[in-house]
């Protein structure tokens, strides 16, 4: 999970590099997917929001994850979750 919140604040300082550079900088459509994934599982409460992840005795999530558990938390793990829609809306949100 840190290591989660640590790839996500490199995410944003990139970002903000980015964006006070002089050059008019777009982010690509895959460069927000992971962003927008990055967010979404820093902002899970646990440790197993994503099949991929790791839970807390080392093995791999799977099927305890949010992902596949129906109800409560719905996190994006997966470009496939990530629609045209939610990219256009982060380009919206964010100054660029």
């Amino acid at each position: 999970m840190r290591k989660v919140g640590i790839g996500f604040i490199t995410m944003l300082a990139l970002l903000c590099a980015f964006s006070a550079s002089g050059k008019e900088a777009r982010l690509t459509d895959s460069a927000i997917v992971q962003i927008l994934i990055n967010g979404s599982i820093a902002s899970y409460p646990s440790n197993c929001p994503c099949p991929y992840n790791a839970a807390k005795n080392g093995s791999r999530c799977g099927k305890r994850s949010a992902y596949n558990r129906p109800g409560g938390y719905a996190p994006l793990c997966f470009k496939g979750d990530i629609s045209k829609e939610m990219i256009e809306g982060y380009r919206g949100r964010v100054v660029q």
